[in-house]
């Protein structure tokens, strides 16, 4: 389990103050969890990460196989925060919620992502350190298959596999 302790510094020791008070964030990112699920139902919606801040800050991370409007963002964080609040999970009511999608550089996280991505430009970074770009083709629950531009334009286009298990973080790159 982790727990994470709230400290802060007064003016007048200039010292760390540890209150008695000790959340456990794995708890509260269950009860997020169980609180979003039964909102994202019957939706095309799906849960990237949860992430709760010392100070109360919880950070949701959402996508959506039909892409992550701001229309469903704010759906999403207004129904979430009523139910925050109703369940107290936060007794002082002392909390904030930002619901968004993982951004544009953060790697891909999940399957249902992967399989969204496909058809796309990405560039993945192996256990090793070692980079490939290329167009995502397939993605099975092994591994990903990706078709990579030679250097030299006369030469065949490059039909590679990577298992997942060799996988260090996957990008999607943005084409301009």
């Amino acid at each position: 389990m982790l727990y994470i302790c709230i400290g802060y510094k007064t003016k007048e020791r200039g010292h760390t103050v540890v209150p008695s008070l000790f959340l456990n964030m794995a708890e509260i990112v269950e009860k997020v969890y169980s609180l979003l699920e039964p909102l994202l139902e019957g939706t095309d919606i799906f849960i990237v990460n949860i992430k709760v801040k010392p100070v109360n800050n919880i950070k949701v991370y959402l996508d959506s196989d039909s892409g992550f409007s701001i229309e469903k963002c704010s759906s999403v964080n207004r129904r979430l925060y009523a139910q925050m609040e109703a369940a107290q999970l936060f007794t002082d009511g002392d909390f904030s919620l930002e619901v968004s999608s993982p951004g544009v550089d953060e790697p891909l996280t999940q399957m249902r992502q992967y399989k969204k991505n496909v058809g796309r430009k990405v560039t993945v970074t192996d256990s090793e350190g070692g980079e490939k770009t290329g167009i995502l083709k397939e993605v099975t629950d092994e591994h990903i298959t990706l078709e990579i531009k030679p250097a030299k334009q006369k030469q065949a286009l490059i039909i590679t596999q990577i298992p997942f298990s060799n996988i260090k973080k996957t990008v999607v790159q943005i084409i301009f």
